[in-house]
């Protein structure tokens, strides 16, 4: 009997047994490239990622493999089944950019995959929930579509006389239109291209592929496809165009549909103007789409709908639009139900006309998150200036578009001029948004019926904080349309929000809002400096502010696109112009043009793939682009004289004593070198990482050669500092170690009582304050970091805020004028040193992508308390300090399969205590030594709770 009573008390046990074996730990936040469900994937390798889950007081977990299956039906995954790639079990703790290796994709194709993974006890996870990703179109040849535009169209393209090849020489000059459109011509400065098609077997699926030159908008039955504004990533149209991929599957109906595009201008095509503000003309054809739709059925028949010559065409009801001038939208002109099956087109529809587009069509590999609405405004303060006229304002200076719903007749419209300043008179002030100061660019609505109407505009959008508003009657009418409502709409990139940061200090709170409204409005398809003026690519910001953005906003896929985009723009001779796509430049001799040739806008081409590997562990940018990278390095060897590099801009924007512009107070050859000798810093690690010792050792020996060249030029042996003594030259060579050891600790001295005698003020320019900041904490001296922007009365963002304003601006006074933006994010570093200073949180290079973290928190000042979050690439890291008398607090969440290097200050290490034991007896934490009045010490994945007091 007790046999039987043991046997079936084992059998009982089993479940819970095997239970036990299942590892708490599992991968959550699937990615594929970076994105979450990604449509058009478009590379056959796609990098796959996740995250570990565990319970909260697991600590110190390991993953030491893992299995991905990937299945081309949810079903067959549903039953732990990969037809399309079973990895099996593969001993690795790696998590991050783990490339796929089955069989071949396809192009349109869904694929489900999961993941499970074993932990450092053995014991495997549950799987966990599946991901997916659908395939863009992998090779041209698969796009059946013909790119289709119109007749009449080419009239709004102003080609430039002479006619060139090379049209990029003329795009800042005035244009003679070859076609210059006469009157009575049809307006396309929109157009509307429109399908039918019959759906009659039982659809299972339906993908759709687009792209419209320049920007679009796809609708399915007179319903909008997706939620994405200002479709059509900006690009270098000549090479590459960007297709977006969408599943419509719920959107065709049985029998009768209609597909419908609105296609309009953009950066694509920018037309002059002689009334509203254009910054440059740039033209690249007549506007044009291109549409590949998919219908798969049930019967496994498939069934394609495809733009070509059968397509109907006609001017939209955009009739104005221009990247700086605005936009017009004349409802009067849009045709009732023109997106609708059974529509019956009158005049002005003809068919399309099938046109070419010689650039490459290009996917997710190359394009960035979306634009969408993202929050709304409402306005703080309405004004009536005029019978005729009010003013919204907003409360914030941001990238917006307006909603706007309006009550009228007939023809009766409404115009909305925006801005980030008022005249003492209250109506708008243009002067920071312009070159002259003068020219408005507007938002117009006309009213196709009488009475309520609703706004919202499809293509134009602009940065500002206040918007004039204009009424005007209908024609022969004396009746003011009304407005009801209007709300400002915030619009950018959809990246994912990264990094949260808040202190005791509620100026430096500010300060981090004010930096962050900036990023904002210059997230779009690329990183604009301003959202009103220029809205360009310029590059300097891409690198001199990768970490600031990367702390707040998941980026890696933006900036995939960004070196697509480099790569694009680079000349023969290997220079990376200063913007990028190269929509305009200063003039075309680079060897004299700083505007266009500066090695440290340049060098984001070098400088971004490796912050990219720290932030992610993405080794893709420099591998797909390392010999275009060294293409650059040849240029830039062939542009020196005696290894010091002599064009450029400087540290531009520097506080001296003129007005800011250029560089004052640093040579332009000192930045220029400096940031050559850290391009081959860089490199050297990069072609280390990917294994090409030959050009480790090439460019070790190189960057050796310029070390020793630019001391020799710009250190001073009698003053022991460096060129002209400003804060830039001494920043920049503690920052890349350019000075020798032995003077080092003096140059840093330098640098703080140089800060200190100008009563904490600094002098450093956009390109300068990096390395100021960096310099500075790295050698132990954020307080006065700290002193210098814990301030309102200098030059600053202190001042700025004093100033009124609401987000970055361009000038560190505020100031107006020439060229004064409100809304400028090149000088945002601070945020950087919020996060990895403040906070802590610092990247370790020993581990990208944050598989190791320095937690090194700057406890100065008089904060109280510093709490931040950041989601790294392997995962959340929470960081909550606390500086009391006599105890410091630190609690502490590291990811799981990650581990930390924590900095606590303390004497002794029997001083701490985690969670209210000894260091010694305390769980996942090895203490590694005590240096410069901190304990330091290793620590694995968890949360943890150190305070320090006295030793016991």
């Amino acid at each position: 009997m007790k046999f039987f009573k043991i046997i079936l008390f084992s059998c009982s046990m089993l479940p819970l047994l095997i239970q036990a074996q299942i590892s708490t730990a599992i991968p959550v936040n699937l990615r594929c490239n970076f994105w979450e469900n990604p449509f058009g994937i478009d590379v056959q390798n796609p990098d796959l990622g996740w995250n570990i889950q565990t319970e909260t007081k697991r600590k110190a977990m390991r993953q030491t493999a893992y299995q991905v299956l990937v299945a081309t039906s949810p079903e067959i995954l549903k039953k732990n089944k990969g037809d399309q790639w079973n990895s099996g079990k593969l001993a690795s703790a790696n998590m991050l950019q783990i490339p796929y290796g089955g069989q071949e994709l396809i192009s349109s194709k869904t694929y489900w995959w999961k993941v499970r993974i074993w932990d450092e006890k053995g014991t495997v996870s549950n799987w966990s929930q599946p991901a997916q990703w659908t395939m863009g179109l992998m090779e041209q040849s698969d796009w059946q579509a013909k790119w289709i535009s119109a007749t009449g169209a080419e009239k709004y393209a102003p080609v430039i006389e002479p006619l060139k090849t090379d049209f990029t020489a003329h795009r800042n000059k005035a244009s003679t239109w070859v076609n210059m459109p006469k009157p009575g011509d049809p307006n396309f400065s929109s157009m509307l291209l429109r399908k039918e098609f019959t759906n009659t077997s039982k659809l299972t699926r339906a993908v759709v592929h687009v792209a419209g030159l320049g920007s679009y908008e796809l609708s399915i039955n007179g319903k909008k496809v997706g939620d994405d504004l200002i479709a059509g990533g900006w690009s270098s149209y000549d090479k590459t165009v960007l297709y977006d991929t969408y599943d419509v599957t719920e959107m065709i109906r049985q029998g009768y549909n209609a597909i419908g595009l609105i296609v309009s201008n953009g950066v694509y095509n920018i037309l002059p103007d002689s009334v509203r503000f254009v910054k440059m003309l740039n033209t690249y054809g007549q506007v044009k789409a291109i549409v590949h739709l998919r219908l798969e059925y049930a019967d496994s028949s498939i069934k394609f709908v495809t733009t070509d010559d059968s397509w109907q065409a006609a001017p939209g009801p955009v009739t104005y639009m221009n990247l700086y001038g605005g936009e017009d939208y004349d409802a009067r002109l849009e045709p009732a139900g023109w997106n609708l099956p059974y529509f019956k087109p009158v005049t002005q529809w003809a068919n399309a006309i099938e046109t070419t587009n010689a650039a490459m069509l290009k996917g997710l590999s190359c394009s960035a998150p979306p634009i969408k609405a993202i929050q709304k405004l409402e306005p703080v303060k309405i004004t009536r200036l005029k019978p005729a006229t009010l003013m919204y304002d907003l409360g914030q200076n941001a990238s917006v578009m307006p909603q706007v719903t309006i009550n009228g007749k007939k023809g009766a419209f409404i115009r909305i001029i925006p801005a980030e300043l008022l005249k003492q008179d209250g109506t708008v002030d243009r002067s920071s948004a312009t070159q002259d100061g003068v020219k408005p660019a507007w938002w117009q609505y006309t009213l196709g019926e009488d009475g309520r109407a609703s706004y919202f505009p499809k293509f134009f959008y602009q940065g500002g904080r206040y918007l004039q508003v204009e009424l005007f009657p209908a024609p022969g009418d004396t009746t003011l349309p009304a407005i009801d409502k209007l709300t400002g709409v915030v619009v950018h990139g959809t990246a994912d929000p990264a990094g949260k940061f808040e202190c005791s200090n509620d100026l430096f709170n500010r300060i981090y809002a004010l930096v962050r409204w900036a990023q904002r409005s210059n997230m779009m398809s690329v990183l604009t400096d301003c959202p009103h003026r220029e809205k360009m690519p310029w590059l300097e910001q891409y690198h001199l502010n990768g970490p600031s953005l990367r702390y707040n906003f998941n980026l890696n896929s933006f900036f995939t696109k960004a070196l697509n985009d480099m790569a694009d723009a680079q000349l023969d001779n290997g220079l990376i112009p200063n913007i990028a796509p190269e929509f305009f430049h200063a003039g075309a001799d680079w060897e004299k043009n700083g505007f266009r040739n500066s090695p440290e806008w340049g060098s984001s081409f070098i400088i971004v793939p490796w912050q990219q590997y720290l932030f992610s562990g993405d080794v893709t940018l420099m591998s797909r682009y390392y010999d275009r990278m060294k293409r650059y390095l040849s240029f830039l060897d062939g542009a020196t004289k005696d290894n010091i590099v002599t064009i450029g801009l400087g540290d531009w924007y520097d506080i001296g004593p003129k007005p800011a512009w250029g560089s004052q107070l640093t040579p332009t050859a000192f930045t220029a070198t400096a940031i050559y000798y850290y391009d081959y810093e860089i490199m050297g690690k990069i072609a280390g990482i990917l294994g090409k010792k030959e050009d480790a050792a090439r460019f070790a020996q190189k960057q050796a050669t310029i070390r020793e060249a630019f001391n020799k030029t710009f250190y001073n042996t009698d003053k022991n500092n460096y060129a002209t003594g400003s804060n830039t030259t001494c920043a920049m060579p503690l920052f890349f170690n350019l000075v020798a050891p032995e003077n080092r600790q003096q140059l840093l001295q330098k640098l703080v009582s140089d800060i200190r005698q100008r009563n904490n003020s600094f002098t450093s320019g956009e390109v300068g304050y990096r390395f100021l900041l960096r310099s500075l904490s790295d050698g132990g001296h954020s307080d006065v970091v700290y002193d210098m922007n814990n301030q309102s009365e200098r030059p600053g963002y202190g001042y700025q805020l004093k100033m009124g304003a609401t987000s970055l601006t361009e000038k560190w006074d505020a100031g107006v004028g020439s060229f004064g933006s409100q809304n400028h994010f090149m000088s945002g570093q601070i945020n950087e040193w919020f996060f990895n200073d403040l906070a802590g949180i610092g990247p370790d290079e020993t581990g990208p992508g944050f598989q190791k973290i320095v937690i090194r928190p700057a406890v100065v000042g008089d904060l109280k308390w510093v709490k931040s979050s950041y989601h790294s690439a392997s995962g959340p890291i929470s960081v909550e300090w606390k500086q009391g008398q006599p105890q410091f607090s630190l609690q502490l969440s590291v990811p799981a399969n990650t581990s930390a290097t924590v900095y606590i200050p303390a004497a002794a290490a029997s001083a701490v205590r985690e969670s209210g034991q000894p260091l010694s007896k305390a769980k996942g934490i090895r203490v590694k030594k005590i240096e410069d009045g901190r304990v330091i010490m290793e620590v694995g994945s968890g949360n943890y709770l150190f305070v320090a007091g006295k030793s016991k």
